[in-house]
């Protein structure tokens, strides 16, 4: 499971993430390189990707 967020959604993926699989997720920041992608919550674009 992955989650894409911007800066001001990265706790309640981190939250959605440990609830769900009960597990310390992965934070990383989005590479420059990557296209545009938008926040799982809104239209921002993700700055970064949370999952395991």
């Amino acid at each position: 499971m992955k989650i894409f967020c911007c800066k001001e959604h990265v706790e309640l993926a981190l939250d959605i993430i440990v609830d769900e699989t009960e597990m310390v997720p992965l934070l990383n920041e989005i590479a420059d390189t990557e296209q545009s992608i938008n926040c799982g919550y809104c239209q921002k674009e993700a700055i970064y990707v949370v999952g395991n």
